[in-house]
């Protein structure tokens, strides 16, 4: 048997060791922590995620726990919109669901290091999951593969309220952002992004809610009824951090696998969508060809596609938090908008 050695047990690695062959490799699964998330979030799982996690054998699973997302309103900051996209097809699920779910489906033949890795374990096959600070790609890709700071704050939490049907949707403003989705029927899902020097580690959860109450207050009445039930130990807040363009996912011995091969800005909802993806692929392709073959494969089906999203949602960000172009922005959204309702 071959041995596969993954590092990070998140929502990447716990996907590949549900599906790598258990007859055909020893695989252990490095985790720094052994606990759920304490802060609940939400995740759009598109339908590229949905077959990946028919693959796993956990997406009826998911379906039953998650919400489906029919529309999109998009908004001013005063809560006007300009108008509604479809979106069905979407689920929504919680992340902490999707990883008890996915912890559930890992064979009991694999085996559970818990505990920082500081330094690339051997030998065998190194799989990089560790997220957007991966250790396993800043010792295989060199320094010019570090995480890279952006300016930007989230704020991410679920209220136990339900979501007016004419309040849901993303709110832009000046460089700002302000979503809300529903969670579940009775639970709403809400996420907020600006610049900000908080941090960029260790941020304040309560300052950081208490400043985006400031921010937004007077602005659309959603907005207002959610920031008030928001709770910061319900809340996570966090710098927003990226990974730079890598041209192969694969280097002397290691492979990467979501946001260590692909880290991008959340605004396009792609991320744990395409690690889910990045991970399917690449068991599927460990399970059928030999080593250094599936490999190359891997590279060939997954880069192209995961950078061009990555690419795109630096571009959506930049477009979703402009601050000087905010007004020419606007004018072309409210003019689509009414172009879209004529026809």
């Amino acid at each position: 048997m071959h041995g596969i050695t993954i590092v990070g047990g998140g929502i990447a690695g716990l996907a590949l060791a549900a599906t790598l062959d258990s007859g055909r490799f020893h695989v252990t699964v490095h985790e720094q922590r052994n606990t759920l998330p304490t802060v609940e979030t939400s995740l759009a799982m598109w339908p590229e995620a949905q077959q990946a996690l028919a693959t796993v054998g956990i997406l009826p699973e998911i379906q039953a726990a998650g919400s489906a997302f029919e529309a999109m309103a998009l908004r001013d900051v005063s809560g006007k919109a300009w108008f509604r996209a479809e979106v069905a097809g979407v689920i929504g699920v919680s992340r902490a669901d999707l990883l008890r779910l996915l912890d559930a489906a890992v064979p009991e033949t694999v085996a559970r290091v818990f505990g920082a890795v500081t330094s690339l374990p051997g030998p065998g096959l190194v799989v990089g999951a560790d997220g957007v600070h991966s250790v396993v790609r800043r010792e295989r890709w060199g320094p010019r593969s570090l995480e890279r700071l952006s300016p930007y704050l989230a704020l991410r939490g679920i209220i136990d309220e339900p979501v007016p049907v004419d309040e849901g949707g993303e709110y832009w403003g000046r460089g700002e952002l302000f979503g809300i989705a529903p969670a579940s029927r009775q639970r709403t899902y809400w996420y907020a992004s600006y610049r900000s020097d908080l941090g960029p580690g260790g941020v304040d959860v309560a300052a950081a809610l208490d400043l985006t109450r400031r921010r937004f207050s007077g602005k659309a009445p959603g907005i207002g009824r959610v920031l008030a039930g928001a709770a910061p130990e319900a809340t996570l807040a966090q710098r927003i951090w990226t990974v730079p363009a890598l041209r192969r996912y694969t280097r002397d011995g290691t492979v990467l696998v979501g946001d260590a091969a692909h880290g991008m800005t959340p605004n396009l909802g792609r991320g744990a969508c395409e690690a889910l993806v990045d991970s399917v692929v690449l068991a599927g392709l460990l399970n059928s060809r030999p080593l250094p073959e599936a490999l190359r494969a891997y590279n060939k089906r997954r880069v192209v596609r995961s950078q061009a999203l990555r690419v795109a949602s630096s571009a959506m960000t930049r477009l979703v938090l402009a601050e000087s172009a905010q007004p020419l922005r606007d004018r072309i959204l409210s003019v689509a908008g009414r172009l879209d309702r004529s026809t």
